[in-house]
């Protein structure tokens, strides 16, 4: 059973955090132009381009090595390319830190979940929102005005109710399941109130329901509008799951279109599948 820790009360007359005005359906928010990335003699990235639209998901997929991790970095800002261009909502986003390109409206998750174990679910959820935040990055201990700690903990609740696991608000997120952590994950991201989600392997290592979990709460939010960027290496999940999907074979692309097609298409499979009987 998960374990309780300290209750800290949630205060609905606090004042909202303000939002962004999402982009409308369909409309380019993330694309890159033929991006390379060198690492020495190394071309991990090699002429890379795609595009994510508002309330689509879509999933870079490729067999180990295809360097699509590489390519997430490319995307989210944490690496620069060594050539090409990656525009985030019309901006460019090479040199700039996490905390800016957040703020712009991106927000990702990593492969392996990093949460603070002995604190509870909703102080884990409310470090995502001193990004919106007016008095700077939220101490540990809570140093910080009632007024500004009542909002983040709204906010912080809100999202964990939209992600669905109200139930386990108050309890110590290190005592959740695997797949549990991975939704806190996002609700922690979507506390940054963003327009794209960049989730690094979303399923590795979880069990049958726990994808389901994971999959039915990213259909509910592109209903709602979010557009999601999808790096991961299980194909049965993302094949059920996204719009479009690109493969990605020796830091090139090699194909791209509808789940239906990219499964049908002959170079995916060799690439992916050690090829066709």
């Amino acid at each position: 059973m998960p374990v309780r820790v300290e209750h800290k009360h949630i205060d609905a007359s606090a004042e909202a955090l303000p939002r962004r005005t999402p982009p409308k359906a369909g409309e380019l928010i993330l694309e890159a132009r033929n991006v390379t990335r060198k690492f020495g003699g190394l071309v991990a990235n090699n002429n890379m381009s795609l595009q994510v639209k508002a309330g689509e998901i879509l999933a870079l997929i490729g067999p180990n090595g295809a360097g699509k991790s590489t390519m997430f970095n490319q995307l989210s800002g944490v690496d620069t390319p060594t050539s090409g261009e990656v525009l985030f909502m019309g901006q460019p986003v090479a040199g700039k830190d996490s905390r800016d390109i957040a703020r712009m409206g991106m927000s990702r998750t990593f492969q392996h979940v990093k949460l603070l174990p002995t604190m509870s679910v909703l102080e884990n959820v409310a470090i995502g929102a001193h990004l919106r935040g007016d008095k700077g990055v939220m101490a540990s201990a809570w140093r910080m005005d009632r007024a500004e700690e009542a909002r983040l903990l709204k906010e912080a609740a809100r999202q964990i109710e939209r992600v669905g696991l109200g139930e386990f608000m108050h309890a110590e997120a290190g005592s959740l399941a695997l797949g549990q952590q991975r939704i806190l994950e996002i609700a922690r991201a979507l506390c940054a109130d963003p327009c794209l989600l960049l989730l690094d392997e979303p399923a590795a290592g979880l069990r049958h329901k726990e994808k389901q979990a994971l999959g039915d709460l990213l259909r509910k939010l592109r209903s709602e509008g979010l557009a999601t960027l999808i790096v991961e290496h299980d194909m049965d999940f993302v094949m059920n799951l996204v719009d479009r999907v690109v493969v990605m074979e020796f830091g090139q692309k090699i194909a791209e279109g509808l789940p239906d097609e990219i499964q049908k298409d002959p170079a995916v499979l060799e690439a992916y599948l050690g090829g066709v009987e």
